[in-house]
């Protein structure tokens, strides 16, 4: 029950506002003047305070200004019947909630106190979340050394606490997925679901059954009903990973749902209101893609709210030794063994170009590790494959190897030639290959070829 301090220096408004408020479920205490609120507010913990701008001894102004620096805590709500709005303006900046003019009505005054309430606990509770962030393993994966991973780091912070659709562009392998679970776990939804699908990932065919669900006999094969990943996130988070692959037909569709915030299952007559934030993620140029009509300029318009810009690696070479120093520590922890990188190491780490960005990075020490006995990585451990290239084949005399050897060896040249043959699209290249998108993404992990 959340304790109430009315100041007034009417003794027939502190009865009728007792009675109120206890009716609502409060309790409530009163005082006539300034100077005894605060010497009792500054004796006990009240929750609320509702004080009279215009009293004998000490005002209200006064006491909202005392209170303040004397470090007390609850909010104040200031109620007068002069002044107007400059009162209000001259509560407000002196710490107070909010402001309500005489004479008010009763209902007006609670819902003043229960959005006091709301507010307190929501601040409470990002403020909670955000000490989970820091220490968290994602947070300390977003390692923010260079001026503009500071600034993207800056945004999410910002972002957390609002349901606003964010965008979060960047190459393959900066962190998107990562960002986007910080802005989760920093938000109010921190104890709903987070779920995070590839967009890139499932067949097109299957996509828009993933997303939004469907309902026994919709298709063959559909033999139930089956909740989409969208009713899995309600409540939470939804990260729609590679949205740029999203056929167009679909695309229309997400519009809708984030207009209406409702989605219909695959077969199904009805609607089903959902409270889902969305967040999108790319290493495609969306803007280019809708001028051009390979994306909907309408769904980009809605998904570009905020945009969050993760450069590549090369781009922050000051994030490179700080977080081969997180992914060796963590490794270290992971093999139950000793295990660090030499200043040589770094600096050499720090020359490379990255193409693969964190995720490369972050293979290529767990590589070394795996590859040597080692309790200190250094230079030799990491050029015998500089970034970039596929792993070296495991003989080195110029004999073929085993026969998995020589397989691993052209299905990995097979493959890049078919990225290389369509641009880098994953679903033409395995399209051109014969194999399903699903198991491309095996192999390109398999072989490193991100």
């Amino acid at each position: 029950m959340s304790r109430v301090l009315v100041v007034d220096d009417e003794p027939g408004l502190r009865q009728s506002l007792g009675l109120l408020l206890a009716d609502a479920g409060y309790s409530v205490t009163s005082e006539s003047d300034g100077a005894k609120a605060l010497a009792r507010a500054l004796a006990e913990p009240f929750d609320l305070i509702l004080c009279d701008v215009r009293m004998p001894e000490m005002g209200g102004l006064e006491f909202l200004r005392a209170y303040r620096d004397r470090g007390g805590a609850g909010l104040i709500v200031m109620m007068s019947a002069y002044g107007g709005e400059e009162a209000a303006l001259a509560a407000m900046k002196e710490g107070a909630y909010d402001y309500i003019p005489k004479p008010f009505r009763p209902d007006e005054v609670v819902l003043t106190l229960r959005k006091a309430e709301e507010r307190e606990r929501l601040r409470h509770t990002v403020a909670t979340l955000r000490a989970q962030l820091d220490s968290s393993p994602a947070a300390r994966a977003l390692i923010a050394e260079s001026a503009a991973m500071k600034q993207a780091l800056a945004l999410v912070a910002r972002v957390a606490e609002h349901r606003t659709t964010v965008l979060i562009t960047g190459e393959r392998g900066t962190g998107k997925e990562v960002v986007a679970q910080a802005i989760h776990r920093a938000s109010a939804r921190a104890a709903q679901p987070f779920v995070a699908v590839n967009c890139a990932a499932i067949p097109d065919a299957l996509l828009e059954s993933e997303l939004f669900g469907h309902v026994k006999g919709a298709f063959t094969g559909a033999a139930g009903d089956r909740p989409g990943l969208f009713e899995q996130a309600d409540g939470g988070t939804l990260l729609l990973d590679e949205i740029g692959e999203l056929p167009l037909a679909l695309q229309a569709k997400l519009l809708r749902v984030l207009q209406e915030g409702e989605i219909r299952r695959v077969g199904d007559q009805r609607t089903r209101r959902l409270d889902v934030r969305l967040l999108a993620a790319t290493a495609k140029d969306l803007a280019a893609d809708a001028a051009a009509g390979r994306f909907r300029e309408d769904l980009f318009d809605r998904l570009n709210v905020v945009t969050i810009h993760l450069p590549p690696l090369a781009a922050r070479r000051e994030d490179i030794a700080p977080l081969a120093r997180h992914f060796v520590a963590r490794l270290a922890h992971r093999f139950g063994r000793p295990l660090a990188i030499s200043p040589g190491a770094l600096a050499w780490l720090e020359q490379q170009d990255w193409p693969g960005n964190i995720r490369q990075l972050e293979h290529s020490l767990e590589r070394a590790a795996v590859l040597s006995d080692a309790t200190v990585l250094e230079p030799d451990h990491f050029r015998r494959e500089a970034p970039g290239a596929p792993p070296a084949l495991p003989r080195t005399d110029g004999e073929p190897g085993t026969l998995g050897e020589a397989v691993e060896a052209a299905e990995r040249r097979t493959i890049a030639a078919a990225l290389e043959a369509t641009g880098g699209s994953r679903r033409d290249a395995a399209q051109r290959l014969g194999i399903s998108l699903r198991t491309l993404f095996y192999k390109l992990r398999q072989y490193q070829l991100d």
